[in-house]
């Protein structure tokens, strides 16, 4: 199949660039300032957990100058900033260590002993339920490693995902907060959640959860193989977390931001969009097959179907390569569109991280499939092994960004051409300029 090399370029430039204005917007440093609360009579302890931890952190310091700070924020490993009175604290992703477990006893021992007169500032954003972990009584750290690997390998969503993590935990669902009694505590969010859950994001450590989820199928679903202690405390009820009425939370960037701002450089450029929601979720490789069938529909002008939220992987199996959720969906979506003409598409985490693949994901276009073969590469076989990543790493093309210090889950964009679409230069001349 004969590719218009520029087409191909110009077209991949464009999802790029949308990626990029979808995390430039997602930078919390850039709105955070509007909505600090008032300043505190007394002292302002922050603290916080999460991908964008350390970046709003630096953001606090800048805003409030005059105002005595102190303070803890973790973070996942690579994700830190230079901060002055706010410490940083580094540990592992998606499963705690020691350090993460050192953080939060940190963190908890901050925000004891205050008065009415001072104000917790929480700093919470996806990602800081590993980085935030300190088990509950009974629950060791090992018990909660071996339950996180169980959980990234069922498949399991997000929502339901955290209220494990929180039922196994003395910091979340609202602990934090409930801690800090008698001081003010305001929450500042940056959401990763499909629907906005408050109390999903990071676990909640400020937030009592409003659901009590029935653990029993998740249960099940895990096996054996779950540890006999936390077994005991998922078939339990959930104890009821009493957070003072003077606590505050604010969220100051969503998905759904993100996906405007993609939206916007693409709108730019003469292309229509479709958004087809910020909250999209299910199997990765289902998910693909889907979008693939509305890719397949000719399109009458250049059309980009954009999408966020958070899908899943399920593994079965001992044996898997490298890859995440995003290059499980792109791989599955270039078999099923089996080399449809004037079809590209990105898929990325916007916290640079895609899984376990050291990119945020990657990008695909008509000749993916074709390039691949060339290469001696099987796309049925690398999906089948949970191996999208190295796939994509043959092809070079990865997207990669490193960390970005922010996170609001998953950007999806397909861009559909019109069948025998030859207006390359009036729709992408925008491209020539730079951003």
């Amino acid at each position: 199949m004969a590719i218009d090399t520029d087409m191909d370029t110009r077209a991949r430039q464009l999802l790029h660039r949308m990626l990029l204005a979808a995390i430039s917007r997602a930078d919390p440093s850039t709105t955070l300032a509007s909505h600090l609360p008032q300043r505190p009579e007394g002292k302002c302890v922050v603290v916080g957990a999460g991908k964008a931890a350390a970046t709003m952190a630096a953001a606090v310091e800048r805003a409030w100058p005059e105002v005595s700070i102190s303070g803890i924020v973790a973070v996942p490993y690579g994700y830190g900033v230079p901060t002055k009175r706010i410490e940083v604290r580094e540990s592992a992703h998606p499963v705690p260590d020691n350090n993460s477990e050192a953080a939060a006893r940190a963190i908890l021992a901050a925000v004891r002993g205050l008065s009415p007169r001072d104000l917790v500032l929480a700093l919470i954003s996806g990602g800081g339920s590993s980085t935030l972990a300190l088990s509950a009584e009974g629950i060791t750290l090992a018990d909660k490693q071996t339950v996180t690997r169980l959980l990234l390998k069922g498949g399991i969503d997000i929502r339901t995902m955290n209220a494990v993590r929180r039922r196994l935990s003395a910091i979340k669902g609202g602990r934090l907060a409930a801690a800090a009694v008698p001081a003010r505590v305001v929450t500042l969010a940056v959401s990763d959640i499909p629907g906005d859950d408050l109390s999903a994001i990071a676990s909640g450590p400020t937030i009592a959860p409003t659901d009590r989820i029935d653990l029993r199928s998740v249960v099940d679903m895990l096996g054996p193989a779950l540890p006999a202690a936390v077994k005991q405390r998922l078939l339990q009820p959930e104890s009821a977390v009493v957070v003072p009425t003077h606590c505050e939370t604010r969220l100051i960037v969503t998905p759904l931001d993100a996906l405007k701002a993609g939206a916007a450089v693409a709108e730019a450029a003469g292309v229509h969009v479709e958004l087809l929601g910020d909250d999209l979720e299910g199997e990765s490789r289902e998910l693909a097959r889907s979008m693939a069938a509305r890719a397949r529909s000719d399109v009458v002008r250049p059309t980009i179907f954009l999408s966020g939220g958070e899908t899943t992987v399920t593994i079965k199996g001992s044996t898997y390569g490298s890859g995440g959720r995003n290059t499980e969906f792109l791989l599955s979506l270039t078999l099923a569109l089996e080399g449809k003409a004037s079809v590209w598409a990105l898929a990325a985490d916007t916290d640079g991280q895609d899984g376990a693949s050291g990119a945020a994901g990657a990008i695909i276009g008509p000749a993916t499939l074709q390039r691949g073969q060339t290469l001696g590469l099987d796309a049925a076989k690398h999906l089948a092994n949970h191996d999208s990543a190295t796939y994509f790493s043959m092809l070079g093309d990865l997207v990669i960004t490193g960390p970005t210090r922010t996170n609001v889950n998953d950007f999806r964009a397909i861009l559909v051409l019109p069948p025998h679409f030859n207006e390359i230069d009036s729709l992408f001349a925008f491209l020539e300029q730079t951003i």
